[in-house]
């Protein structure tokens, strides 16, 4: 515990038999609860886990899942229809099985996925379970050892100690990142962080795709949890889930940390093309339902003027640089006239929009 708060860390393991058992004997002693969740692994990831769980595996803190049953009386339909919701989750999860046979006392929890869904799917059932136990702060850790175990406490403490919803390590800001981060990836992290400060509205946010992160309880209970991406873009879609729902944000300085016998598993040529496809789906559903369907700010209008004139500004460049190609010669003086003052007004647009955006959301900051 810190703080008097529950500890747990999600740990999601996909053919990870060779750093696993590094993750879980480097844990450092205040976390209550290691929730390691194997996304089906064709190797013996499950059976080094198993004989962690077999060992002296008893917590000084008992967890038992929360249960709370609301009265059903005439102010409470809301709360009941909410209680609903929060039960049909489970059918919404990725099918698991736990493998102990006491987790309420148990330190180290064995979740099995029945088949491979991806890690964005393994750290839903974490998140879900933390959820369900009332984990005071949830950090999330890889199972390849990519993550200093000592650098643990910097994410949580800021949940823990002065109630921001959601910390997240920096990589990038490290002075030798530029050296260790494998350049292929620094240049890809550097594009979708760009690309996820627009997206999700967290506009100082960096090191977009790091995975070591702390969540609050109630930001868990504030965010679709079954609705979380299953793939590499977890990170991008959890930020835009958690400024949907107004969630204080801290980023902390962290190692970049290779090298350690992982293996990584995504390749970056079908990864960007594909989160940046997702980075536009997710900041179009951000724009609809932030700013139109829950509270309207002008920050919809000028977002939606500036695509509109941008896309009715196409058919004149068209005529403009197909007139160049073919003719050798400019447009008519009314066509080149009529592009040049809807790409302005688009451009305008867009830079009243941004600069909206930042200052609304300058207080999810911390």
């Amino acid at each position: 515990m810190l703080n008097a708060k529950t500890i747990a860390v999600v740990v999601p393991a996909y053919n990870e038999e060779t750093q696993i058992g590094m993750v879980i004997s480097a844990m450092p002693e205040f976390v209550d609860r290691i929730v390691v969740v194997n996304d089906k692994s064709s190797d013996s990831t499950a059976e080094v886990i198993v004989e962690y769980i077999q060992k002296d595996n008893i917590s000084d803190t008992i967890i038992k899942q929360y249960k709370h049953k609301v009265e059903n009386n005439l102010y409470n339909e809301a709360e009941l229809i909410y209680e609903q919701l929060r039960a049909a989750d489970a059918a919404k999860m990725t099918p698991s099985v736990i493998a102990n046979n006491s987790p309420d006392s148990e330190r180290v929890i064995l979740i099995n996925h029945t088949f491979n869904a991806g890690v964005g799917a393994a750290i839903a059932t974490g998140y879900m379970w933390c959820r369900n136990h009332k984990i005071d702060c949830t950090a999330v850790m890889a199972g390849d050892g990519q993550m200093d175990p000592a650098e643990l406490r910097s994410i949580c403490e800021p949940v823990v100690n002065e109630n921001i919803d959601y910390v997240k390590g920096n990589r990038l800001i490290h002075k030798a990142a530029h050296i260790v981060v494998p350049k292929s990836r620094y240049f890809g992290n550097s594009v979708l962080s760009m690309l996820t400060k627009i997206a999700s509205g967290y506009w100082h946010v960096s090191d977009s795709q790091t995975g070591y992160t702390a969540i609050s309880l109630t930001a868990l209970e504030s965010i679709d949890i079954p609705g979380i991406y299953k793939s590499y873009g977890v990170p991008n879609d959890i930020l835009v889930k958690l400024n949907m729902a107004y969630c204080t944000i801290r980023e902390v300085p962290i190692k970049p940390v290779y090298r350690v016998g992982e293996q990584s598993k995504m390749k970056i040529r079908k990864v960007i093309p594909r989160l940046s496809l997702l980075l536009v789906r997710l900041f179009l559903k951000r724009l609809w339902t932030k700013y139109f369907l829950r509270d309207f700010h002008p920050v919809f209008l000028f977002y939606s003027f500036s695509f509109l004139t941008g896309v009715l500004s196409i058919p004149f460049l068209v005529n403009v640089v197909g007139t160049l190609i073919r003719e050798g010669r400019a447009t008519t003086q009314g066509i080149y006239t009529a592009f040049i003052l809807l790409a302005l007004a688009s451009l305008q647009s867009l830079g009243f929009a941004m600069w909206m955006d930042i200052t609304d959301n300058e207080r999810l900051n911390k």
